[in-house]
């Protein structure tokens, strides 16, 4: 792992030149989180002395990376325009990553599940917005859909609003199960899942960085609920999109708003498929509610007992659309398998109905 980082007057910039983090993100700075620091990895850029950026090995031909914080009890606010003038670096070249509060601070390209409260609803010129950059990626990773609460802010504020998994209910953080432990573990259960929905935007973007052409693929949609019916998994004109740094710079008039599926943990890629079934049957056949499952067997593997997710109630002489994952690429579709599991007097009812 190598990287220089500089501060400036406590406010954290990082230039990375060979770019790999550590994926437990137990790595600390001043005023930041808690854990060891590696003073031999740091240096200081000091404004009006210029020698400082020579000391740090400072490259005005290359990318240069700003990092800033989220909330923290004590904060600096220091004007960093100086390094336009001062350095000769490019805008172009210049790619600020800003997290919860910081993604405001930053204004600029790379917001990382922006800071809710006191800035969901106000004016664009108050907030992160796409007026700031020249491409503003965001992702929402824990916004008010999460139980009437939430940290990140729901609305889009981007070029691009990538909200994984919808956006709230991030897999592994089980926020649902930390409220039902809150009688035996006290608030610090819920403190920990919430700190894991709200940080799982850093961990997708770390992603993109350590698996180059594997980060997630994200699809552009009306909603939630049809990206959950497998109804938006298109990529031509600009459909779809890679989350994280390698993200397609698409600009347009109004917010794109893409959704994705994810796993609990790195690498947080899944494979999205549609699969339509449509059920045969008499008319006034009684409505039910069965289990159903798919298994996918594919050039590259398989992937079985996926269970489908029903929005409503299974009818006759109807077609149904669902959102099927799988964890590994499977290759070309070369069969599938389909079990419904039902109650016997409905699945008698509905068999009774094909014959």
């Amino acid at each position: 792992m190598y990287f220089n980082v500089f501060y400036l007057k406590y406010i954290l910039i990082v230039l990375y030149s060979f770019f790999e983090w550590s994926s437990s993100l137990h790595r600390s700075f001043p005023g930041g989180s808690k854990g060891p620091v590696r003073y031999d990895d740091v240096c200081y850029i000091v404004r009006g002395k210029p020698e400082t950026l020579s000391s740090c090995n400072f490259k005005n031909t290359s990318k240069t990376f700003l990092v800033i914080h989220g909330w923290t009890k004590d904060a600096n606010v220091i004007v960093v325009d100086w390094l336009d003038t001062s350095a000769n670096v490019p805008l172009e070249k210049l790619h600020l990553l800003g997290y919860s509060l910081g993604a405001h601070v930053a204004g600029f390209a790379g917001s990382l599940d922006p800071a809710g409260p006191n800035f969901e609803g106000v004016h664009a010129h108050r907030r992160l917005s796409p007026d700031y950059a020249h491409f503003v990626e965001v992702l929402h990773t824990f916004t008010q859909g999460s139980l009437g609460l939430s940290i990140g802010i729901e609305q889009p504020v981007g070029h691009v609003d990538i909200y994984p998994n919808g956006g709230s209910f991030q897999p592994g953080c089980n926020l649902r199960g930390a409220l039902e432990k809150i009688a035996s573990y006290g608030i610090l259960a819920l403190n920990n899942a919430i700190r894991c929905e709200h940080e799982r935007s850093v961990h997708l973007f770390i992603d993109s960085l350590l698996n180059e052409g594997e980060a997630s693929r994200a699809y552009s949609c009306g909603s939630n609920d049809m990206f959950n019916c497998g109804m938006c998994l298109q990529c031509h004109k600009n459909r779809c999109n890679t989350v994280g740094y390698d993200a397609s710079k698409v600009r347009k008039a109004r917010s794109i708003k893409m959704f994705t599926k994810t796993r609990g943990s790195m690498r947080f890629r899944v494979f999205h498929y549609q699969l339509k079934i449509n059920f045969l049957g008499k008319l006034n056949q009684l409505a039910m509610e069965p289990t159903l499952t798919v298994s996918l067997y594919g050039t590259n593997g398989e992937a079985e007992a996926l269970k489908l997710n029903i929005q409503e109630k299974i009818t006759a002489n109807k077609t149904y659309s669902f959102l099927v994952v799988t964890e590994k690429d499977i290759g070309d579709l070369l069969m599938l398998k389909f079990k419904l599991k039902e109650s016997t007097s409905s699945l008698l009812s509905l068999l009774s109905s094909w014959w």
